[in-house]
């Protein structure tokens, strides 16, 4: 079984919601994210979502564009990026879905790409420049080998497109709580809930919710309605913040076990 599915069973067992931290692949350094994932587990979050940098995002906003360059500067790529997950998983099994866009994929081959990601242990994609109508070779490769294709659903998606975006997911779909880019916020919108339980009410695949969310009290208003939790911009302005200092994983670490304690009392 996927490790993002049996994650999920598992918290559904026991009556828990998933927290889903997203951190970028090489932020500040690929050591500094070597040391983050397994602190992070330890720290009670459920699933790693690994940021590929790129030079052109569409849907980050400038907290994780920032991360990107930092992470550029440093060259880092897809190939030492399968490096980095092939030596966390001589330590930890925690289940890790790579969030990229599609044309470091195209550009380092998609068969290639998918095989690469079921032997070093990459347990789902997401692409969210890539939608699922087009993405029927992404899909092919990612079910024979187990890799979990995460989908986007928005504020402005129809019932009808809603449909097909829970057909071709698994692992978990993605609800992303507002239009624009990510980034933390101070507000968000009232009608989650309402769209949350619309799109639940089509699947019993779990559903999560992200963009936006940036303190605990936002991530157990979350946890009460949806399956898991997302919180990205919010981990990256620590990183941010925390540059320079020996102490960045215990930072990191400490804001983790706030949100994780929020999300899993919800």
């Amino acid at each position: 079984m996927n490790r993002i599915d049996a994650k999920f069973k598992k918290l559904r067992k026991a009556g828990e919601k998933a927290f889903i931290a997203y951190i970028t692949a090489g932020d500040p350094a690929l050591g500094v994210t070597k040391k983050l994932v397994p602190a992070l587990e330890g720290s009670g979050v459920d699933i790693i979502e690994l940021g590929i940098p790129f030079s052109d995002p569409l849907a980050d906003g400038p907290t994780i564009q920032a991360a990107s360059q930092r992470a550029l500067k440093n060259k880092v790529n897809l190939q030492r990026i399968f490096r980095l997950v092939r030596s966390l998983r001589e330590k930890t099994e925690i289940p890790i879905a790579f969030m990229t866009y599609y044309n470091p994929v195209l550009k380092y081959g998609l068969a290639r790409f998918i095989r690469d990601c079921k032997t070093n242990g990459v347990d789902g994609v997401i692409v969210p420049d890539l939608p699922f109508e087009e993405a029927r070779d992404l899909i092919r490769f990612s079910r024979r080998a187990g890799v979990a294709t995460i989908n986007l659903a928005t504020p402005t998606s129809t019932r009808k497109r809603i449909k097909g975006l829970i057909k071709n997911s698994t692992g978990f779909i993605y609800y992303v709580s507002l239009t624009g880019v990510t980034g933390a916020r101070s507000n968000l919108p009232e009608e989650i809930a309402s769209k949350v339980r619309s799109i639940k009410s089509m699947t019993d695949k779990p559903l999560c919710v992200g963009f936006g969310v940036s303190t605990p009290a936002q991530a157990e208003a979350m946890a009460r309605v949806a399956d898991g939790v997302i919180v990205g911009s919010a981990m990256i302005k620590v990183i941010e913040a925390s540059l320079g200092k020996g102490d960045l994983v215990d930072r990191v670490s400490g804001f983790a076990k706030r949100l994780s304690k929020a999300i899993h009392e919800a």
